[in-house]
């Protein structure tokens, strides 16, 4: 019997999967307990929709992250801090420091996880840095920093 399943089951598929299970155990335990549904014309012309709808956002938000990357390719992000003689900064920029900035100057909400940061910065100078936005997009901004 065929049957699309509403959650997770371990060992036997996803949610939105179509499955062929035993009729017994898809009568008896799939169906009783509200885990699937029988995979009827009117059950799969649902699922179609939903994967649709789900296809149709994601590429939505793929041409956002793909905008983004455009507007922060011609960014130079400039941060100011505190430093010594030497260029030495004191503290360091973090990626935090740099998701705050971007939002404040420029409007562009960036989680501060996707920013590519391995340390914080502890030198003066320009770099580049790598934002994952989207899978597959990355945006890469160039930051100074500078000396108050």
């Amino acid at each position: 019997m065929k049957v699309i399943l509403k959650q997770d089951i371990k060992g036997v598929g996803k949610k939105d999967e179509i499955i062929n299970a035993s009729d017994g155990y898809a009568r008896n335990f799939l169906l009783p307990k509200n885990m699937a549904v029988e995979a009827n014309s009117e059950n799969m012309s649902k699922l179609k929709a939903k994967q649709d709808s789900k296809a149709f956002k994601k590429s939505q938000e793929k041409e956002e992250a793909l905008k983004t990357a455009e507007k922060l390719s011609k960014i130079l992000l400039k941060v100011p801090v505190k430093a010594g003689e030497n260029g030495k900064i004191f503290g360091g920029v973090s990626a935090k420091e740099i998701a705050e900035l971007l939002e404040k100057n420029y409007k562009i909400i960036v989680d501060k996880k996707k920013i590519e940061l391995k340390d914080p910065i502890k030198t003066l100078g320009e770099r580049k840095i790598s934002i994952k936005l989207f899978e597959g997009v990355i945006g890469t901004v160039r930051i100074d920093v500078i000396s108050k």
